[in-house]
């Protein structure tokens, strides 16, 4: 096989590599040694199958694999031969006109990682803002979790419905006059001021008793659900079966022991745990940020476009994802191609940062053990069914950056952490609002490790814009004022047009891969969703 160097510019790399009939006959013929003795063809004794024979019939497919791993091979010899880097998969491509038993010419095309420039990290001043927990606080989140555990009791005949009651009603909905698929019911429960039903609905509760029939009107938000029922008026005959009130949530050591507890106290030690692990992880992410901005400030070197296509990719999908959920998705995107540089900035300085973050790790020891490395390929493999678990970890192993890119999270954590240690600290206490909104005037530009491994499909949220500007697509968040559409054949106790518990679809999108034509890839096992989509 002979390589030849055409293109060295930059971090930009590109060979031809020229594979002759002689070497993949070569992997040929030791394929059909290795197969003959387990081929089975009748009128010949098992194993004595000619070799002329088998390479008559399966000579095509076996030569397409001999090719397939030549190149392969070739690659990775290339890769190793030239002491390079890839940024990304290397585009490998099969020169069109390829005729079996001609020489095979194949460009390779790959970008490079930098040199990074020796990192500064002496010198480090980092603030820890701190946020006590004080009892007073725990006592809320008790409250709120009473309040969320509530008993309700049955009221007399008599009492008239108020705000925090709960209604049990019988519902039939019509528009003009005729019943919409999913706007009747039986024995739906409603706490009036819950905000769970269309505007007006709850308002129109009050007042009601056990026994009453009531008709009540209301208009369908325009932004509805349902296409057919959005900014329609509407009516409701209901029927008003039970007024209920809820009972008084005491909370002590009977209120502890129902949620499974020994004690109040040891409730008490819970809830302040938590809230003392959200807060910490809060100073965390306050106090990373503050760190890659002294990084990003100290270090400025080339990194590749590949990577930065990749990196803004993910960030544009998510932010594109964010921007469905908006009341007004056309001017939220409009907004949004607005400020494309803003966010390819973002992700030009996610990479830099992630390549010092390696570099950083790489120069002074920091390591993942096989020990950790295990556990994040347990985790990983349970999001797959149980058969395909076993395909997964075979995976993991026969692809380097699988495990580069389970690897990577925990990697640059580990980082992180040694440069708190290297670094001069001061603590500040300040309430949990001031954190909260320190943490949200940052840019936030969250890198990702990159090494030569690793394939960028890494689980980490978009990176905020610069606080000078607003972003142009919001977070989309469960119940959301976006209203249900009613089912087309509702469940007995289902309510007409409740909110919706979640909004729909908000997971976080993983980085597209770069279009590398890689000669019989592997794919790991398909996840369930996948399979049974």
């Amino acid at each position: 096989m002979q390589t030849v160097e055409t293109l060295n510019e930059g971090l930009k790399r590109a060979y031809t590599m020229t594979i002759t009939p002689k070497d993949v006959d070569a992997r040929v013929d030791a394929e059909v040694k290795r197969l003959a003795p387990q081929i089975r063809m009748p009128g010949f004794r098992p194993g004595k199958v000619p070799a002329n024979l088998i390479r008559k019939m399966h000579g095509e497919a076996l030569a397409a694999d001999a090719l397939n791993t030549t190149i392969q091979e070739g690659v990775q010899s290339l890769i190793a031969e030239h002491k390079l880097r890839p940024a990304m998969a290397p585009s490998v491509n099969l020169a069109e006109g390829y005729e079996p038993g001609k020489e095979a010419e194949v460009k390779v095309e790959l970008e490079v990682l930098p040199d990074v420039p020796a990192p500064s990290i002496e010198g480090l001043k980092l603030e820890r803002l701190v946020v006590p927990v004080a009892d007073e606080k725990v006592d809320e989140q008790l409250a709120q979790i009473a309040s969320q555990q509530k008993s309700w009791e049955d009221a007399p005949k008599t009492r008239k419905a108020k705000e925090g009651d709960m209604v049990v009603m019988d519902f039939a909905g019509k528009v003009n006059g005729v019943a919409f698929d999913g706007g009747t019911g039986e024995d739906m429960s409603i706490e009036i001021g819950s905000g769970r039903l269309i505007p007006g609905f709850e308002d129109q509760l009050v007042g009601v008793k056990a026994g009453d029939e009531k008709t009540i009107e209301v208009t369908f938000p325009e932004e509805y659900g349902v296409a057919d029922l959005a900014g329609k008026p509407a009516t409701f005959d209901l029927v008003i079966k039970t007024i209920k009130v809820a009972g008084e949530s005491k909370i002590d050591d009977d209120f502890a022991k129902n949620m499974g507890l020994e004690s109040l106290e040891q409730l008490k030690g819970l809830v302040k745990g938590q809230m003392e692990q959200e807060h910490n992880g809060l100073t965390r992410t306050y106090m990373k940020r503050k760190l890659l901005d002294q990084l990003a400030a100290g270090h400025d070197f080339e990194v590749p476009p590949s990577m930065v296509d990749a990196e803004f990719d993910q960030i544009w999908h998510q932010l594109q994802h964010e921007a469905e959920h908006e009341e007004d998705t056309e001017k939220a995107k409009a907004d949004l191609e607005g400020e494309r540089d803003d966010y390819r900035a973002i992700a030009e300085r996610r990479v830099r940062l992630g390549l010092l973050l390696s570099e950083i790790g790489n120069a002074n020891g920091v390591e993942v053990s096989q020990q950790e490395m295990n556990r994040l390929i347990m985790q990983a493999a349970q999001q797959y069914r149980p058969e395909d678990r076993e395909r997964f970890f075979q995976y993991v192993q026969q692809e380097p950056m699988a495990a580069a890119q389970l690897r990577a999270p925990l990697f640059e954590d580990k980082v992180v952490d040694f440069l708190f240690e290297k670094a001069e600290i001061t603590e500040r206490e300040v309430a949990r609002e001031e954190l909260e909104a320190a943490i949200e005037s940052e840019e936030g530009a969250v890198p990702h490790v990159h090494g030569p491994d690793c394939d960028h499909d890494h689980d980490d949220k978009p990176a905020k814009k610069p606080a000078a500007k607003k972003a142009a697509a919001k977070k989309a968040e469960p119940a959301e004022t976006k209203e249900e559409a009613p089912a087309k054949k509702p469940a007995a106790k289902k309510a007409p047009a409740k909110k919706a518990d979640a909004a729909e679809g908000d997971e976080k999108p993983a980085a597209k891969k770069p279009a590398a034509k890689k000669p019989a890839a592997k794919k790991a096992p398909a996840k369930k969703a996948d399979a049974d989509s």
